[in-house]
Formats: C-alpha cells, sequence, structure tokens
C-alpha cells in the first residue's frame, strides 16, 4: 500500500511474554485495535515499540508481523534507524521486501553526530530503497536537531524523503515545517499531547504511542478538526486529555503498557533496563481508562 498517509499512526507497542520474547499474539491484537479504530497507520518498532531494546532479528520479525496481521487494511511505517548506516540500510531493505509502505529512519543515537554525518546517514538509507521515507527528527535522543529548512531542502534533494516525524515538542518548528516546506513534505507531529494543535495548524497528522489505548477517541478529534468542528474536536479532547496527559507525564513506555493492561490489553512489562511504573502512577492512570466509555476492552 502506497498511499499519502495522513490522520492518526499507532506507534504501536511490542508485546512481551512473562519470559520477555515478544508476543505475537497480543502484538497481532494491537494492530487489529488500532485498525478497528479508524487509524490511518500502524508503526513497527517505534520509540514506544521500544526498537532500541530488539535485537536486529526481533526487529524484522515485528516488522514483518505487523504487515502481515495489517494485510493491506492501513499503510505500515517501520521504523529501520539503527547506530550503524550499513545496519539501518539492510533493515531499511528488509522491510521494503517485507511490504511496507513507508520507513521512517532516525539517525544513530549513541555518538552525537554532526549535522553532516547525519545527513549522508539519511540520503545513504534513502538511496538504498524505492519506498517512500519519513525523517525521524528525535533531539532529545540523537543530539542532532533537523531544522526546518534542512529538512526541506533534503525532501527537495531526495526524492523519495516525502514524510517528517518531528519529536521536538516544538510547535514553532513544526509550523515552520508545514508552512514553509509543506509542498515538498508531509508533517506528523509525535507529541502525543500536541495533537489538536498540530492538526488545527495543518499537520499531515500525528503519531501517537497513546492510539494503542484510546485509537478510535484520537481518530473521533482529528476528524473532528478535518470536518471543521472545533467545537466537537474540544469537547472530545478534553475528554480524554486527563489520560493523555497521565501517560506523557510518566515514563512513556512504561505508562503505555500499564494503560493497555487497564484496558483489557496485557502488554507485559517494559524490556529492562526500562522498569515498571511505580504503584500510584501506575493506579492513577488504570482510574483514568476504567473512567473512559468503552473501555477497558471492547469499546475500540
Amino acid at each position: 500500500m502506497s498511499s499519502q498517509l495522513s490522520g492518526v499512526l499507532t506507534a504501536l507497542a511490542t508485546p512481551f511474554a512473562p519470559d520477555g520474547e515478544i508476543e505475537e499474539k497480543t502484538l497481532r491484537r494491537l494492530v487489529d485495535r488500532s485498525v478497528d479504530g479508524g487509524v490511518g497507520g500502524v508503526v513497527a518498532c517505534g520509540s514506544t515499540g521500544e526498537f532500541a531494546a530488539l535485537s536486529g532479528a526481533e526487529r524484522r520479525r515485528v516488522v514483518e508481523t505487523v504487515i502481515d496481521q495489517t494485510a493491506g487494511r492501513v499503510p505500515v511505517v517501520a521504523q529501520t534507524g539503527a547506530l550503524s548506516t550499513g545496519e539501518a540500510v539492510g533493515l531499511s531493505r528488509h522491510a521494503q521486501s517485507a511490504g511496507a509502505s513507508v520507513l521512517m529512519v532516525v539517525a544513530p543515537y549513541y555518538e552525537p553526530l554532526t549535522l553532516d554525518e547525519t545527513l549522508r546517514y539519511l540520503r545513504t538509507v534513502a538511496d538504498a530503497v524505492d519506498v517512500p521515507v519519513m525523517l525521524y527528527n528525535l533531539p532529545g535522543a540523537t543530539g542532532v536537531n533537523l531544522s526546518p529548512d534542512t529538512v526541506g531542502q533534503l525532501a527537495r534533494e531526495v526524492g523519495n524523503i516525502r514524510y517528517i516525524k518531528d519529536t521536538s515538542a516544538d510547535m514553532a518548528q513544526a509550523g515552520q515545517l508545514i508552512h514553509r516546506h509543506g509542498d515538498v513534505i508531509s508533517t506528523f507531529v509525535g507529541w502525543d499531547s500536541l495533537l489538536l494543535t498540530a492538526v488545527a495548524e495543518g499537520a499531515a497528522g500525528v503519531m501517537a504511542g497513546t492510539a494503542n489505548v484510546i485509537p478510535a477517541e484520537l481518530v473521533s478529534v482529528h476528524r473532528a478538526l478535518r470536518a471543521g468542528d472545533l467545537d466537537r474536536a474540544r469537547a472530545e479532547w478534553a475528554r480524554i486529555y486527563p489520560l493523555m496527559d497521565a501517560i506523557m507525564s510518566a515514563p512513556f513506555i512504561p505508562a503505555i503498557k500499564a494503560a493497555l493492561d487497564a484496558a483489557g490489553v496485557p502488554a507485559g512489562a517494559p524490556r529492562e533496563p526500562l522498569l515498571g511504573l511505580d504503584t500510584a502512577t501506575a493506579t492513577r492512570i488504570s482510574a483514568l481508562v476504567q473512567a473512559l466509555p468503552g473501555l477497558p476492552e471492547g469499546g475500540n
């Protein structure tokens, strides 16, 4: 599937069994939950999916499983960035051959690169594949911020760079991407609690880990905004914002897994060295999930 990405994209969690192995059955369930909730696409091996804690073989397995379960119903974005250019190219070629619609590429995140090194890496990976590429701007992890003008220039130079996920949490920067460079690249804001602002500003969509938990609710807000019904969008957003804020204010991956557990979709603990939430935070998130109509599992 190669249709233009838009709307809410679920950054899929990676469920683990008690022995630490990937729980494929639950992963497939998360895919169906998102698709049934109306999302515009699903993302395999993103940050919410704990890709940095997965082996190369596990990353390939997750991508293959998500593509198989999606079965063409929505586009699949595969995050294929890695610590070395060679590994990123290998993962990207595998994801393309497996049927991914778009490849999302984060820069190496251990040794901070110069901007020139980062751009060379991104060009090399994009040149190695034929499918569209989404830049993943994650300055908090990579140490390099891709400025809007740099992104626009890169998209004009490399034909298959068509999207960016901006996780800078800087709406001024996202606004410049949207308004200065929207002719060559589509912007997805990668900060869940900015959904309302980002879509109202004109972003192509958002990539949200919280869409594992409340896909239909986030999609409804997006649809209201696209229909020009700001009052409905704000009312629906106000209803889910307390849960959104609680998850965003806690360690994010453990919070998503705690919320999923409360919603009746046990995804296991995060992979160490990450630890689960403290009891008070987990209890608060669980209560907020329980308070939403249709949750736990059954409403989406």
